[in-house]
């Protein structure tokens, strides 16, 4: 269905790929994969004729529909969020707008009139056999979360984050034979992603994706794309199968015939650590079967690097760490949290979950006492020290100094190699250490953020959406670090393989105010609610 002949990619000497020879087949869905900056979107783009200035030729299938995710939630300001979605089919927004104008202002004496609104409705037709665009519209937008009492609404009402929403919705109604999407789950909930990887898994034709979400590339690929040594290699199997295969073939290249044993117990532990919780056994040796089966002959072990996210509490804690009593928290005449009562033992991990907008950054902030709640008491244990990741963690990194010297700001009696070793773990090595904060991008900055946290040598961390513009390695690298983390862990994220690798407790906010405070990890919890118990 899509095909690429040739292709190359450069930007001034630098190439990104080239001689790039792919066939994506129908009934296939594509996860593609890189560094950040290896030309992930940069390929997207080229195959969806966003950008035309490249070597080679990209052939898609003659009278193909093809659907590009839109980027820019602004385009559609002045539209109702109906007609933003109804866009997505342009030959039918096209007749249904023409026919309103004729039927609002149109002269029905005259012929041309008559005939015209005869072909407008042979292309409705065409395009909505059932006329039932209108509750096609409604039931997606419903999927994504935006209510029924909102849909003739303008565009510009919404929430930046509920704009890029609608622009998903815009691009699944007409349904197209191909489909490229960018980061498709950005700031989504945990149920909103659930029902898109539902949706996605019965797409029939040629899917292109880029996500830095895990479990949603494990759930709808079918194969991946690898962008790396200048290639874009396929691999058959999922994100973890890829990963799997890629690691044991670097770590072979690692080891020698004597050290065979070694090995094998290299291997096994890391599938057993990819696994992520010691609680699920059952996966751990259904990763194991997947290992013994793969073919990895012509898997070439990736260029990428990935971090090595470590945190070390340097103060052993007491037998108290946190109590939150009787916590409510109103905006004007809003409520947000509501007579919330929790208590923190030692050691515990919580996942913080639900909706946009049902207060768990507002919480974390009263958490960390960055604002002062309504009602209620904070009360942190006397030997508790806290390191916070907050979820504007890009904007805490300003100044004109180098990244050595804004990290250092936080020690400045610290231990030099410390501070440098803090960088170089989030793969900030040489020169790099001495680049302006100002030329680094939001990816990077949140990687020197958990650089700070690791220099703090915290207790107890508090992670409001850590994951946000890191990559799949730094993603797999912090859900390692926490799950071995000897202290406190409360984290805010969407990101469910995250969540999975570390809660022993999950904790779901929901928009009236109550909550369910669940002892266990992630996948039990999911169990819990599937089968009622919750």
């Amino acid at each position: 269905m899509v095909r690429t002949q040739n292709l190359t990619m450069r930007f001034g000497n630098r190439i990104l790929f080239e001689d790039i020879n792919i066939k994506l087949d129908q009934h296939k869905r594509y996860g593609l994969i890189g560094a950040n900056g290896a030309g992930k979107t940069t390929f997207l783009k080229i195959l969806s004729g966003e950008i035309n200035e490249y070597e080679g030729d990209v052939i898609i299938g003659s009278g193909l529909k093809v659907g590009v995710l839109g980027q820019n939630q602004f385009a559609f300001e002045d539209f109702t969020i109906m007609d933003a979605v109804l866009y997505g089919n342009k030959r039918l927004f096209d007749a249904v707008k023409e026919k309103e104008e004729l039927y609002a202002t149109g002269d029905f004496e005259d012929d041309k009139v008559n005939e015209r609104l005869g072909e407008l409705e042979m292309i409705s037709v065409e395009e909505d056999p059932t006329y039932e665009y209108e509750t096609q519209i409604g039931k997606i937008l419903g999927n994504v979360g935006i209510p029924a009492d909102q849909h003739h609404n303008t565009m510009s009402s919404l929430k930046n984050s509920d704009k890029f929403k609608v622009l998903l919705a815009q691009v699944l109604f007409p349904k197209p034979d191909v489909l490229f999407l960018d980061e498709p789950t950005n700031n989504m909930d945990i149920e909103t992603i659930g029902w898109l990887e539902n949706e996605l898994q019965r797409h029939e034709g040629t899917m292109v994706v880029i996500s830095h979400d895990r479990h949603f590339l494990n759930s709808v690929v079918t194969n991946i794309l690898d962008v790396d040594y200048q290639k874009i290699r396929e691999f058959s199997g999922n994100y973890d199968e890829w990963y799997i295969a890629s690691t044991v073939m670097a770590k072979q290249l690692e080891v020698d015939n004597a050290k065979k044993q070694k090995e094998k117990a290299d291997l096994e532990a890391f599938v057993r650590r990819f696994s992520a919780n010691a609680s699920k056994a059952k996966q751990a040796t259904s990763r194991q079967k997947q290992l013994d089966k793969l073919n990895i002959e012509d898997i070439k072990p990736s260029s990428r690097r990935d971090p090595s996210i470590v945190f070390k509490p340097k103060r052993q804690m007491g037998d108290e760490a946190l109590t939150l009593a009787n916590i409510s928290h109103s905006y004007s005449d809003l409520e947000v949290l509501k007579d919330m009562n929790f208590v923190f033992e030692p050691g515990e991990k919580i996942a913080l979950i639900g909706a946009n907008g049902v207060g768990k950054t507002t919480l974390c902030k009263i958490m960390m006492e960055e604002i002062k709640p309504t009602k209620g008491e904070v009360t942190w244990g006397a030997t508790i020290e806290s390191s916070y990741f907050p979820q504007d963690a890009a904007d805490t990194i300003s100044g004109d100094g180098t990244l050595y010297d804004w990290l250092r700001g936080f020690d400045p009696k610290g231990d030099v190699a410390e501070i440098r070793n803090c960088l170089g773990r989030m793969l900030f090595n040489g020169e790099q250490q001495e680049k302006s904060v100002e030329k680094i991008s939001g990816g990077e900055k949140h990687r020197m953020v958990l650089s700070r946290m690791m220099l703090e040598n915290g207790n107890f961390l508090v992670l409001d959406e850590p994951s946000n513009h890191l990559d799949l390695e730094a993603i797999v690298a912090l859900g390692e670090a926490l799950y071995n983390f000897t202290g406190n862990v409360i984290c805010v994220s969407h990101d469910r393989e995250l969540l999975d690798a570390f809660a022993t407790r999950v904790i779901e906010l929901h928009a009236d105010g109550s909550y369910i405070d669940f002892k266990g990890s992630y996948e039990e919890f999911v169990e819990a609610k599937s089968n009622g118990s919750l």
